[in-house]
């Protein structure tokens, strides 16, 4: 019997209680514990793992930089950061509202941390973000277009919920870049 359950449980995708269902109903044999319970911590770790691994995926395929919360930012030494409206943004009620975010400055005071911050917060509650330099996007737009694979390009843009691109200032347009960029951003407004 137990090789079955062990069986049933990859067949049904639940690797984490086919590893533990047997010490945890040794567990509950053991501690009194109710069938529902028993069955409720089963899927509970199963539910957690899952989730982890889930967030792990997103992170992965985000390509951030690096991987900074909000925590380290240290916003005494900005005075020109709104703490109450970053805190606001990690709400990330504006993916609700369908807006878009706007970090503008001088080097060094913490663009791209607060951007990465706030897409590592949209990544914990599940959301596909992807992070990107204005180089690379219009690069790569460039690219596909002499490839004949521009429309498949910007549905890559498209298809996150959060977008982040980097190092917007820093890049001189020609009417091309400013094309495809205008592409990107008009296609995900037209996808909400």
């Amino acid at each position: 019997m137990k090789e079955r359950i062990h069986e049933y449980c990859h067949q049904l995708h639940l690797p984490v209680m086919a590893e533990r269902w047997s010490a945890m109903a040794e567990y509950a044999s053991t501690h009194n514990i109710s069938y529902s319970e028993f069955l409720f911590r089963l899927l509970e770790a199963e539910i957690v793992e899952k989730q982890a691994r889930s967030i792990q995926t997103l992170i992965k395929l985000s390509k951030l930089p690096y991987h900074k919360t909000i925590d380290p930012f240290d916003v005494t030494a900005q005075p020109s950061v709104d703490e109450r409206r970053i805190r606001e943004l990690l709400t990330l009620s504006f993916i609700d509202r369908k807006e878009n975010i706007l970090f503008l400055g001088p080097p060094g005071i913490g663009k791209t941390h607060l951007a990465i911050s706030i897409g590592m917060e949209a990544i914990a509650r599940g959301y596909k973000t992807y992070f990107m330099t204005a180089h690379d996007l219009v690069t790569q737009l460039r690219r596909a277009d002499q490839e004949g694979k521009l429309e498949k390009k910007l549905r890559v843009f498209v298809k996150p919920t959060v977008l982040i691109i980097d190092e917007m200032g820093y890049l001189k347009l020609d009417p091309n870049s400013a094309h495809y960029l205008f592409q990107v951003i008009a296609r995900r407004y037209e996808h909400v």
